[in-house]
This record gives structure tokens, sequence and C-alpha cells, in this order.
């Protein structure tokens, strides 16, 4: 009995020592390096992708916040038409919305460019070659410029001319430097690069110049306007004369075209601000930028390739139309006719429903804005043959 209690004993001795801790499988750690490693990636995939011509997001809306300003802003002997804008609810708080959204837009996609110059120093030089995305470098300063029209605070007038030096600078020198080479350059010759965005350096001399007129600087204007326009005629008509087959605007980049528009409503609205009336030069670049928009709209076969899929270029149609709306709130505010005002109305009503259109399909279609893949939209603004 006593060797079997001991044999009980013996067998319950168990002397496994303790099971050591087994250790982390490694598997966790190389999941969070190939995660932290992936998202590094898709970062880096973003900002080589995004380029220049996503600041036609920051125009848009911009231009909206100036539109949505002047009309909820009527003068006292304004039409009745026009009073009635002004009378709609909470138009403070949506004209705070659409400037801090603005705004917001406006910090990001510089952000994301400033990045990608730091990270990719090629990338800025690719841009500048490129003789449609090189226009896109005057949008941010445009942006800028008018977000500082439209501001909803109040802003004293040293401010507000530090800062228009502040923006305007960047302007002038790419000036120097792109209309330089447009007589100086054999390869950069006006008539060879010459395309639709090219109209965007003009719309930036314009811009500037209004706001130089608006905060009482009449002879800076004056200089503003006259590079802007004088460089506009020569980019319309080295446009109008050109051959078709030299034709350097790829299909999908035909939504550019209606920059056409954007020009001449720009000049006259920037003229008007000069002169501080809408007046006969005012109305003639107004009517010409009517007879444009006419010639594009009734040609929508023009613009059947770009609209098989959405793409960033679709603001192109934005800011454009918006400036034509500007145009016409000053035309119906000169002429004062119940005609010119439903006119007014109808042009307003177009560039709010585009542009918000535009805003719901850029936020259902974000992974085509800025794809992860390998297809690189960047591709469609590349240099033509010729």
């Amino acid at each position: 009995m006593c060797r079997t209690h001991t044999q009980t004993t013996t067998f319950s001795i168990p002397t496994t020592t303790p099971a050591k801790p087994t250790p982390p499988p490694p598997l966790q750690v190389e999941l969070t390096v190939t995660s932290t490693t992936t998202i590094n990636n898709n970062i880096h995939v973003i900002i080589s992708k995004f380029h220049a011509g996503y600041f036609r997001i920051s125009l848009s809306l911009c231009f909206q916040t100036l539109l949505w300003k002047t009309l909820v802003n009527p003068p006292e002997n304004a039409h009745a038409y026009r009073r009635m804008l002004g009378l709609m609810p909470y138009t403070a708080f949506i004209l705070v919305l659409i400037w801090s959204l603005s705004l917001f837009i406006v910090l990001s996609l510089s952000i994301l460019y400033i990045l990608r110059c730091i990270l990719l120093s090629n990338m800025l030089k690719k841009d500048y070659l490129n003789h449609i995305t090189v226009n896109y470098l005057f949008a941010p300063w445009i942006s800028f410029l008018l977000l500082l029209q439209t501001t909803p605070f109040s802003v004293t007038l040293v401010y507000y001319r530090l800062l228009w030096v502040v923006f305007v600078v960047p302007i002038l020198i790419l000036d120097v430097k792109i209309y330089g080479q447009w007589f100086t350059k054999g390869k950069r010759f006006l008539s060879t690069v010459a395309n639709p965005a090219s109209q965007l350096s003009v719309i930036g001399n314009l811009v500037g110049a209004g706001a130089a007129a608006e905060m009482g600087w009449r002879e800076t204007s004056v200089i503003m306007f006259s590079l802007g326009f004088v460089h506009y005629l020569v980019v319309f008509v080295t446009l109008y004369q050109r051959l078709s087959g030299n034709s350097c605007m790829p299909p999908m980049l035909r939504p550019v075209m209606f920059l056409f528009i954007a020009a001449p409503s720009m000049a006259s609205l920037a003229w008007g601000s000069i002169s501080g009336m809408f007046d006969s030069s005012s109305k003639m670049l107004f009517y010409l930028s009517l007879f444009l928009f006419l010639s594009l709209v009734t040609r929508p076969n023009l613009f059947k390739k770009s609209m098989k899929k959405f793409n960033v270029v679709w603001w192109a149609y934005s800011y454009p139309l918006t400036v034509l709306a500007l145009a016409s709130i000053e035309y119906a505010q000169e002429m004062n006719t119940s005609v010119a005002h439903l006119l007014m109305l109808i042009l307003s009503a177009i560039s709010i429903l585009v542009s918000f259109v535009l805003m719901i399909y850029t936020a259902l279609n974000t992974n085509i804005m800025l794809p992860t893949d390998d297809a690189d939209d960047h591709h469609l603004e590349t240099l033509c043959n010729g």
C-alpha cells in the first residue's frame, strides 16, 4: 500500500517546468509595418498624381462665393428681382459657409501642392513645362484674391493692401516668365503652345485689377488691366486664326474651352470697377461673352468625349459660367430692365446649379479624383505633338 501511495505521488510529480511564455508572434508587428508602409505609399501616390489642374475646384468655389456676395447685397436702387434675392433667408450664414468652404479647399490644395513640390521637385518642372498645366499656377493666387474681396470679416485697408500685394506679386512673376517665353523662345512661342487655358494668366491680371480698383489704387488697376487685356487680345486672335490641325487640346480637356467666356466677362467686370460704371466698353465685352457662350452651348458634340467619365476637368465648366453671371448682374444693374434682370436670374441659376452638381459628383467620386492605382489622370494633360 505504501508503495502504491508512493507510486501515486511519483506519478503526480510533474516536474515539468511551467511553460515558458511564447514570444508574441511577429505577424502583428509585420502587419503594423505593412499597414504603415501602405499608408505612406498611398500618400506618396496621391501627392504624385496631384497637379495644378486641381485648382480648378478652388477657382470655381471662390468665384461662386463672389456671386453669392453680389446677389445677397443688392444696391438701394436695385430692381425688384434683385431685391427679392436679397430677402432670401439665412443669406449671411450661406455666405460665411461658402467662404469658409472655399478657404478650406484653397488651403488644402495649396498644402498638397507644396508637399508635392518638396517631395517630388521634378513634378514642379513637369507642370511648368506642360503648356496646359502651367497656366493653373495662376489659380491659387486668383483664388486668394477672390477670398480677399469676398471676406465676410472686417479687414482694415492697410491689411487689405498688404494681402493684395502678397497675392499679386506671384502673378506678376509668372507674367514675366510666361509672357516672355511667348515671344523669345522658339519652342515656347505662343503660336505653338496657345490653348484656351492660356487665358488664365489674363484672368489673374484682371482679377488683380478689379481688386486694386476697389481699394482705390486706380493707376495700379489700370496697369494690371492693360497687361491682362492686351495679352487677352493676343491669345484670342492666336486661338481664332490657328489651323485646326495644330490644336493642342486633347478631347478630355475640351471643357477648358469655356475659358473663352471667362476672360471677356472678367474684363468687363474689371473695367467697370476702374471706370466706376458698367459703361459701353464693359457692355461690349459682356456681349462678346454672351456670343461665345451661345457658340459653345450650341455645340454639345464638342464635349461628348469629355463627358463620358467624371474628371476634375469638369470644374472648368463652373467658374466661366459664374464670371458670366457676375457680369450679367452688373449689366442688369446698369440697364435696369426686366429683360436684363431675367437674363441675370437665368445665368445665375445655371451657375449655381452647375457648381452644386459638381460638388455632389466630386464628393461621390473622390476615388476618381485622386486615384491610388496605376491609372494616372495626369497623363491627360501631357503635351501633344506638333
